[in-house]
């Protein structure tokens, strides 16, 4: 079953969250709501992506999407060999040993696009870039419709150009991985609602407004500036069908913990979490290389993260993440969209 984003009684995603947040039942909760969610391929092998879908299958009858990362050229092996004496502290610290040679990642990517060809799915979505004009066909004629992860006009008119349905406006407030198609770009700071209206104006695609969404009057705000949907993130990590940790989930709402930064420190990429040593010791040093850092502090953030030890976890976050709401996810959402709907009517 095909739907477009007008055709939602919700226009609310649940976005992908990569690295165990997203869940079939996650995704399935926004489809009991009237929304939809996206199940995050990336870091899985295509056979675990088949399993996630056949499990969501299960759960709903409803459509949702499944989330890719576009791979990217290798990074800097100097420069990552480099952070990686870097770490090294770091690692004895917690008992762990650093991957001495990380090899070539593609993140299963030509497996995943065979997988969504010949079993689809209503909706593909891209991040860190776009895919083959060859592999747009083919996901096209399966059936499936595909948004890609845009920051700027640029990337917008790309993805535009590329043929793509509907874009993903991704603001700077965003928690998790910006998703800019370069990795050594540095990601613009233009406020979510004027960079709708930028990328309004060089296509006339579907917008999704992403990033810093979490409360009804900001989802509404979203949607007056001309974003056909929202996709919120950080909204769901604290809801019963997600998959964050529980160091994560209370790290959310510890007042301890009230700043967010974007660091490389963790992956390589630039991503919004909340400030921590971890990130105050080797932020500045971190290179731009994906996915190789992410496999080089994998280790170490693993054995902090099965100590509860949110001084060397990655906790992704946005701006809005004081916001964020425990319960099931269908009733997160629809209380954002009846305060939306609220804060419409008001204004």
């Amino acid at each position: 079953m095909t739907v477009r984003l007008d055709d939602l009684a919700v226009p609310v995603l649940a976005a992908p969250m990569a690295g165990g947040a997203s869940t079939p039942r996650l995704v399935a909760a926004l489809a009991a709501a009237g929304g939809m969610g996206l199940l995050a391929a990336g870091y899985l092998s295509a056979a675990a992506v088949a399993e996630q879908i056949r499990l969501t299958r299960e759960l709903t009858d409803r459509p949702f999407g499944v989330n890719l990362f576009v791979p990217a050229e290798p990074g800097d092996a100097a420069a990552v060999a480099g952070y990686r004496e870097r770490l090294r502290p770091e690692a004895e610290r917690y008992g762990v040993e650093l991957p001495a040679e990380i090899p070539a990642d593609r993140d299963d990517w030509d497996a995943k696009i065979e997988t969504l060809v010949a079993d689809p799915v209503p909706w593909v979505s891209y991040t860190f870039g776009l895919p083959s004009p060859r592999e747009v066909r083919a996901l096209r004629a399966a059936g499936s419709l595909q948004i890609a992860t845009v920051t700027g006009a640029a990337e917008a008119r790309l993805a535009a150009r590329a043929g793509m349905d509907a874009l993903c406006v991704q603001g700077p407030a965003a928690g998790g991985h910006r998703g800019t198609f370069r990795i050594a770009d540095r990601p613009g700071t233009t406020p979510l609602l004027p960079l709708l209206a930028e990328v309004a104006a060089v296509t006339g695609l579907p917008l999704i407004a992403a990033g810093g969404i979490g409360d009804g009057p900001a989802l509404a705000a979203a949607l007056r500036a001309g974003a056909g949907a929202v996709q919120l993130g950080t909204a769901y990590l604290r809801a019963d069908e997600s998959g964050a940790s529980e160091p994560h989930r209370a790290a959310l709402v510890d007042g301890r913990l009230t700043e967010t930064v974007v660091t490389r420190a963790f992956t390589g990429r630039p991503a919004r979490g909340l400030r921590n040593a971890f990130i105050d010791r080797y932020g500045a040093a971190a290179p731009a290389a994906y996915p190789e850092v992410h496999h080089l502090t994998r280790p170490v953030r693993a054995a902090a993260a099965a100590l509860g030890d949110t001084g060397a976890m990655h906790l992704w976050a946005g701006t809005a993440h004081g916001l964020a709401r425990s319960g099931p996810a269908a009733e997160i959402t629809r209380e954002l969209w009846r305060e939306a709907r609220s804060a419409v009517w008001m204004s």
